[in-house]
């Protein structure tokens, strides 16, 4: 059961329509402090759409987004960064806000990449890239964080490495996360509840129950039930530090 009190962004039957089309509708989905929700759905579907809904980037929207507080870090899809620059990861955390050093530092502690605050930018691999952009995210302490495919550019080691990073955040500053997210079993240990969109929500509900809903499985095919299963026999037993397994109770 939600606590009213800990909502931070409501969305419900929300959508929008550009040039006579729908780019997404009738989404209801509700994100509370320390939870984590991840949006997911084939290209196109609307997901990144849906998070910007919820920003409340787009103005003439069908339906009702109601938001909570005003404390909100963003990480979006694309970011256009000019890589000839002699742009150190410090100058590129300051250059939107104004930030304190020990901001800074707590930031890039928090995602693990401290060392690399005097780096160049574009001497950075893909996953030091989206950590120095989670730090930036989070560098204000925000209550709500939105993340709009933050692991990419980054090996299938380095996805589960971040989501777990993601997870850590939402614990450690119980904020509240809106994830995108292209692959279900890579974020199924670290989200609360899953929103399947085509154009509009396809199923949603905890991570177990989306992987084993039937419009779920027709938008992802065979892959659907591998994932599921994969999922399923990693969490239902433990591996001791012997190399024995212990089933769960």
């Amino acid at each position: 059961m939600s606590s009213e009190n800990n909502i931070l962004v409501k969305l419900k039957n929300a959508g929008i329509r550009q040039n006579d089309k729908w780019l997404v509708q009738g989404v209801s989905l509700e994100v509370e402090k320390g939870k984590i929700v991840t949006l997911i759905g084939p290209n196109g579907s609307g997901k990144s759409t849906t998070a910007k809904i919820a920003l409340g980037i787009y103005k003439k929207i069908e339906g009702n987004v109601e938001k909570f507080t005003d404390k909100i870090g963003y990480v979006p899809q694309k970011i256009s960064v000019d890589w000839t620059l002699p742009l150190r990861v410090h100058d590129f955390m300051v250059l939107t806000e104004n930030l304190k050093d020990e901001e800074i530092n707590k930031a890039l502690t928090l995602t693990g990449v401290l060392n690399l605050k005097n780096k160049n930018l574009g001497n950075l691999s893909g996953g030091e890239f989206q950590r120095v952009l989670l730090a930036r995210a989070i560098s204000k302490k925000p209550e709500l964080l939105v993340l709009d495919e933050p692991v990419q550019g980054v090996d299938f080691t380095g996805e589960i490495a971040l989501y777990k990073l993601i997870k850590e955040i939402s614990d450690r500053l119980n904020c509240g996360i809106l994830l995108i997210s292209h692959d279900l079993h890579t974020v199924m240990s670290a989200t609360d509840h899953v929103v399947c969109l085509n154009g509009h929500v396809c199923c949603s509900g905890s991570p177990i129950d989306v992987a084993k809903n039937n419009e779920y499985k027709a938008l992802f095919g065979e892959q659907a039930s591998q994932i599921l299963s994969r999922y399923e026999h990693k969490h239902d037993h433990v591996h001791s530090s012997d190399g024995s397994i212990k089933q769960k109770n």
